[in-house]
């Protein structure tokens, strides 16, 4: 592969594993900050719907995955997906960190060797050649 396409392939990817958990971490804050749902009769979850989609974390966190998605549809388009799944787990460790610091949730040490356990996979998987397939 040459060092264009290399360069353009780890570059999106580090784009996707972003957006990606950035994403989820504003989902996850917006629906900490419209809270439990505890009332599930029609009204009570038409106001939570109406509350979820006027939420601004929520919305910026749907645009995060919305470039994720562009980012991953143009990335499977030349490499193989045996490279751009596992190299993009690299995000678990990313979003650990992110709850860690955004959330304010506690990450204990079975779950971090977890994470390094990941982030050992994601080196295997990126030392490898991101395309082995010919194009048909």
């Amino acid at each position: 592969m040459n060092s264009s396409v290399s360069r353009k392939t780890y570059s999106l990817l580090v784009f996707m594993v972003f957006f990606s958990s950035f994403g989820n971490i504003l989902l996850s804050k917006g629906m900490k900050e419209i809270g439990q749902i505890r009332d599930y009769s029609a009204s009570a979850l038409a106001a939570l719907f109406l509350r979820t989609f006027t939420n601004g974390t929520i919305w910026i966190g749907i645009v995060s995955l919305l470039v994720f998605f562009v980012c991953n549809l143009l990335l499977l388009s030349w490499a193989d997906y045996s490279f751009v799944q596992p190299a993009s787990a690299i995000g678990y460790a990313l979003v650990a960190l992110l709850g860690y610091l955004v959330l304010g949730e506690f990450v204990g040490p079975v779950r971090w060797l977890g994470v390094a356990f990941i982030s050992a996979g994601v080196v295997l998987v990126g030392g490898t050649e991101p395309r082995t397939t010919q194009d048909r």
